[in-house]
């Protein structure tokens, strides 16, 4: 039995008896049906709520009431969100909102509910995807309905509480992808099954099946290493292209890599401190303290471990609290100032290199242009030098047989 059929077995009835022959009694006594939903991870929060759902009489049957909105049903679990917004690329940029949801008794496979701009483009969607393959390898069709409402039930299973769509309640302020916001007038957006939202187009480009956000927050952090020699001891990252390079009591990769591409600025991962190799010194930061308002110098001793600041060890209080509590956007403002200044010197050090090699340029072409007169002059002159002998042989032979004639006689 395959995974579908057996899905279909343990909720009693196939996806043909969900969504596409309903009973005549169910078909006479109303126009819809509803089914239990939810979306998101049941260990950590779980949203229900309904679907109501118009009968599908045939294909070519719109009910009067439809609305801008649809669900596909019964979308198999090896078809990702890629490969889902690439089967709809005709219509992505009609649709304004995406959610993923599971509907009960449906564990092998998802659902999707569409809302699109206008109800032209809605009944479009529905006439050209309802009942098509989803590819040509396999027997999988596309099941479109009309949704007549979504209502949200409650949280963790609780469906006794109805509480507010968390889309109205929980700000999505800007795409994980991208970090652009997620605003529905710059393009779709699709919210997976694990209520993150993204850009329609960001998650097209994403080809693996799982969530973006949820696997980087389920990855473990790789422990960092000197992109040249492999260690993992004495460690600098650069600030402004992020190369990993050894300090200078192991094989020197940080300050080579600085000297190569005049990146002056250096984080030591062990200490956190920024070092300009310009300078020659720490860059010192001075930070606010909640407490008191007054600006004091970041101890420079604070000594952090990989697996956060539990080997912090400062010995002023005050300059420990001022640490814990300063604002992240003084870091910001630092790190940002950091970057404008070597973004300005990468821009002269770029800028006299494509001076030079214009110049290098202009020298090549002045030189092929030389030679290639050089050559044409040689030419010429070769030509001119046989002129000049065949001219002297040619006065030669007449001056002979003006004597040869005079001898004769004829003069």
């Amino acid at each position: 039995m395959s995974p579908s059929s057996s899905a279909a077995a343990v909720s009693g009835a196939t996806l043909e008896d969900h969504f596409w022959q309903p009973t005549a009694e169910e078909s006479s006594s109303s126009t819809n049906e509803a089914f239990p939903f939810s979306s998101g991870n049941p260990r950590i929060e779980e949203t229900r709520g309904v679907m109501h759902l118009f009968s599908n009489n045939g294909i070519s049957d719109l009910p009067v009431e439809r609305k801008p909105l649809v669900a596909v049903v019964g979308v198999p679990n090896h078809m990702t969100y890629a490969d889902f917004c690439q089967f709809c690329a005709s219509f992505i940029h009609h649709i304004l909102e995406m959610r993923i949801v599971r509907l009960d008794g449906m564990e092998d496979r998802y659902s999707i509910l569409i809302r699109f701009d206008t109800q032209d483009s809605t009944d479009k969607f529905y006439l050209h995807f309802n009942g098509r393959q989803f590819n040509s390898l396999e027997e999988e069709v596309c099941r479109v309905l009309f949704t007549v409402d979504v209502q949200f039930t409650g949280y963790s299973g609780s469906l006794e509480h109805t509480k507010p769509s968390p889309t109205s309640t929980t700000e999505q302020p800007s795409c994980p992808v991208c970090l652009e916001r997620l605003d529905q007038d710059m393009g779709g957006i699709l919210t997976t099954i694990c209520n993150h939202s993204f850009h329609c187009s960001c998650i097209s480009k994403w080809t693996d099946s799982s969530c973006p956000v949820c696997r980087y927050c389920q990855q473990q952090p790789e422990k960092s290493i000197c992109f040249v020699c492999q260690t993992s001891e004495n460690l600098w990252i650069c600030v402004l292209c992020g190369f990993v390079g050894c300090g200078r009591y192991k094989g020197g990769h940080a300050i080579r890599h600085w000297k190569e591409t005049q990146h002056c600025y250096s984080l030591e991962l062990d200490t956190q401190r920024v070092w300009d190799y310009v300078g020659d010194n720490y860059v010192h930061r001075l930070i606010q303290s909640k407490t008191d308002g007054k600006l004091v110098e970041l101890n420079s001793h604070c000594v952090h471990a990989y697996d956060g600041c539990g080997g912090c060890k400062c010995a002023d209080s005050g300059v420990s609290e001022a640490l814990l509590k300063s604002k992240v956007e003084a870091i910001v403002n630092e790190y940002n100032e950091l970057l404008a200044t070597q973004l300005e010197n990468q821009k002269l050090y770029f800028d006299t290199l494509l001076e030079e090699v214009k110049e290098e340029t202009e020298r090549e072409i002045s030189e092929a242009v030389k030679k290639a007169v050089a050559q044409k002059l040689q030419k010429l002159q070769a030509k001119l030098d046989r002129c000049i002998k065949e001219k002297k042989f040619l006065d030669d032979v007449s001056q002979y047989l003006v004597c040869n004639w005079a001898y004769i006689g004829f003069f």
